[in-house]
């Protein structure tokens, strides 16, 4: 899909080529930047900013809607062309809460490229940064608006209707939604709403945007105003001092308190930001510490407890210890993670296991529908030892079979029953589902509670979107270990990266708080605390009712064993949407656990926390509400009776388009089972479409057997237009009056019609 997107966008920006804007234009390029080229050739045309692109099906419409030209040679049709809209204002706001980044983009482009007579779809394009998650889009244009609502899936029945055209994901990270029927020359107010997670390291909080503006989005029109804003306000929650560290965009400061920062830009440009947003900041602490926000539900929110937050800040001490780890790496290796999956997985292993300290232990199991032990114990990750554990992946690893998860589980936590270690990891990493998930996901729970003094660690990857991502993070959550992902190949190695320094950089474990025991009705996300990492905060939510304790302590093992004790200050939220900031992460839990235990009621209550929160789950749909615009209610109301122009706008308003499931679902047994690569999922075609293509297939097969192929093409290539054109319209007749006749007498010759 991406590339097609591409290549679409290519024909498009051909077709630009045409449009004349007189003399007071500008220069405009019609090609990416020879940078944007060298990344990736194929996809350099994808979207690295909110886009919004006319859909061109037919060349003819394609003129400058104020400067009408005579172009005689436009004629025929296209698959779809993409032409990207001339942008003449964006608003960039985003504000920063703990891990959490809510960003806002606001912008107008105009249809400059469709007849003022003629109309056509407009499709936006949204890519955003770190685990983005789309909240919203609203449209406004000169007759009609258009925003985006989440339903319940058994709300809506016209989910089947959901066309890929409506809008979905293009790719992992960017989100397209189409709006219809807009006029050439139109002006399209865009308003976007996103969350994405804020990366850390080292003490440092860096928030990226994708905001990089290519230069044929500029209007070409000399004297046209064009301004940029951005504003970024951050709340890092610490009641410490926060510290700029750097910024992309001249950033202006407006305010500086305890914990908190505010900064502003503004200005009248010539061209669009030609670099993404970015910005740091680090959070002044070399040792642990944290605090405790409550805040109260809104007024109309489903649920009535009260909210709090308790966060973690590992601190930025560069020598303190970390847990000795007994480590055991699961990897599959069936034939689906052939090719880049198995190589990236193999080259990050290879990176980890040197990065071992020698009082470190591992082994390593690889899994198909059998499994292959690097050890049958645990081995000292001593210089040698990593060195065969080299060879022996370069030798295993090699990818085919099918899937069995439970068996390469049983023997890990066989081998890591006796670990010397203070913290046991198993680290699993597949692309694939299995019909015993549940049972798998029971076990592990079971061994758990066996072994709460030294508790088992599991930390789980999933890669792509056909293994039952809810499964494995299930399998983390009950173990108070880590889950992640990648739905794209390419983002592999970053993710997989993250999840194994978080793995090894422990540094407080069993973690309580004893607070909470005096709450009632208490619900705590996740409901098995994790540990500590120097790799980032740890981030422990939920909600109560009853009085929160005057004092909280958080209680832990460093690792060298000896106890540590922490008090944490207790704050009122005002300024800080605890509900929108921890909406994602709550969700995916809720949707783990209600897949885990089947439970209707857990399903209604993650479809109404996404429905009031703004972020799509398993159990709701988006939906795309279509409005009649001001400026035609102002028209109604002026030429016919008040209660007629109500009536009117209410029919107008009641057009609803379902997009497609937003999220991954629960895992794909069949893709499994057939061992499809992460990616190479085609959508499925409708019933009916399925069928006259195997009767097409079967027949023209058989047809075509006869005949020479290479004869054909010869012939055609030395016909002259008018010819070919004679020959297309015989053969679309006889296919309309004979096709059917002829797919019925061939398969029925062959014994398989009806």
């Amino acid at each position: 899909m991406a590339d097609d997107f591409a290549k679409a966008v290519e024909d498009g920006l051909r077709l630009s080529k045409r449009l004349y804007f007189g003399k007071d234009q500008a220069a405009a390029p019609h090609r990416p930047s020879p940078e944007l080229m060298e990344r990736s050739p194929s996809r350099s045309l994808l979207p690295t900013a909110p886009m919004v692109y006319a859909v061109i099906y037919d060349p003819a419409i394609v003129d400058n809607p104020d400067i009408p030209s005579y172009q005689p040679y436009v004629h025929g049709r296209c698959d779809q062309a993409l032409i990207p809209l001339q942008m003449h204002g964006v608003e960039l706001e985003a504000d920063c809460h703990l891990d959490t980044a809510l960003v806002r983009v606001s912008g107008s482009w105009r249809v400059h490229c469709v007849m003022g007579s003629k109309s056509c779809a407009c499709r936006i394009a949204v890519p955003m940064g770190e685990q983005g998650s789309i909240r919203g889009v609203e449209v406004d244009i000169s007759r009609k608006s258009y925003r985006t609502q989440l339903v319940k899936m058994e709300d809506n029945k016209d989910i089947e209707k959901a066309s890929p055209t409506n809008g979905g994901f293009l790719t992992s990270h960017i989100f397209t939604l189409t709006v219809p029927e807009v006029d050439g020359g139109s002006i399209l107010s865009v308003k976007i709403s996103w969350s994405q997670k804020l990366l850390y390291r080292d003490g440092q909080y860096s928030l990226d945007i994708p905001f990089t503006f290519p230069e044929y989005v500029t209007p070409v029109v000399k004297k046209l105003s064009k301004k940029e804003k951005i504003q970024l306000n951050v709340n890092a929650g610490s009641g410490t001092e926060v510290l700029c560290k750097t910024a992309s965009h001249p950033l202006k400061e407006l305010r500086r308190q305890a914990g908190k920062l505010g900064f502003f830009y503004e200005s009248e440009i010539f061209s669009w930001s030609t670099t993404d947003f970015s910005f740091s900041y680090g959070v002044t602490s070399s040792s642990m510490h944290g605090a405790v926000f409550l805040q109260s539900p809104p007024v109309l929110a489903f649920d009535q407890r009260e909210l709090f937050c308790v966060y973690l800040y590992p601190g930025s001490e560069q020598n303190r210890k970390v847990f000795r780890k007994d480590i055991v790496f699961v990897v599959d290796i069936s034939g689906s993670m052939r090719g880049k999956p198995l190589d990236v997985t193999r080259n990050v292993l290879s990176a980890a296991l040197s990065k071992l300290d020698p009082d470190d232990s591992f082994s390593i199991i690889a899994f198909n529908g059998e499994t292959y032990l690097f050890s049958t114990s645990m081995e000292l990750a001593t210089k040698q030892a990593v060195e065969r554990a080299n060879e022996w992946m370069s030798t295993n690893f090699v990818a085919g079979g099918g899937t069995n998860i439970l068996l390469p589980l049983n023997q890990a936590i066989g081998m890591l029953s006796n670990a010397r270690g203070s913290t046991p990891i198993l680290f699993l990493i597949t692309d694939g589902a299995v019909e015993d998930e549940r049972q798998i996901c029971d076990l592990m729970r079971n061994h758990l509670k066996d072994r709460e003094s030294k508790r088992l660690r599991i930390f789980t990857f999933g890669i792509g979107t056909f293994c039952n991502h809810y499964f494995l993070r299930m399998l983390a959550m009950i173990s108070g270990g880590h889950y992640d992902s990648a739905y794209d190949v390419d983002l592999v190695e970053a993710r997989l990266e993250k999840l194994l320094t978080k793995a090894s950089s422990v540094i407080l474990s069993n973690i309580t708080f004893d607070s909470f025991d005096n709450l009632d009705d208490l619900e705590v996300f996740p409901s098995h605390v994790p540990d500590l990492s120097s790799d980032g905060p740890l981030i422990v939510s939920g909600r109560y009712r009853g009085s929160f304790p005057d004092s909280f302590k958080a209680k832990g093992v460093l690792a060298d064993s000896s106890n540590f004790l922490i008090d944490l200050k207790i704050h009122n939220a005002k300024d800080i949407p605890l509900d929108k900031v921890l909406a994602k992460e709550q969700i995916e839990q809720l949707t783990a656990q209600a897949w885990f235990s089947e439970n209707k009621q857990i399903e209604d209550k993650t479809a109404s926390l996404s429905i009031q929160t703004g972020v799509v789950c398993e159990y709701t749909q988006m939906t795309v509400l279509e409005t009649a615009g001001k400026k035609l209610l102002d028209g109604l109301q002026e030429v016919t009776k008040e209660g007629r122009a109500q009536k009117m706008a209410e029919s107008l308003s009641q057009k609803v388009t379902p997009l497609q499931s937003l999220c991954v679902g629960f895992g794909n047994l069949t893709a499994t089972a057939d061992n499809i690569p992460p990616g190479c999922e085609e959508p499925r075609l409708p019933e009916a479409a399925e069928i006259f293509v195997r009767a097409a297939s079967n027949c023209c097969g058989r047809i075509f057997g006869h005949c020479c192929c290479m004869c054909c093409i010869q012939c055609c290539s030395h016909m002259n237009d008018q010819c070919a054109i004679v020959l297309t319209q015989i053969c679309t007749g006889l296919a309309i009056f004979g096709c059917l006749d002829c797919c019925m007498a061939l398969c029925c010759a062959n014994g398989d019609g009806q």
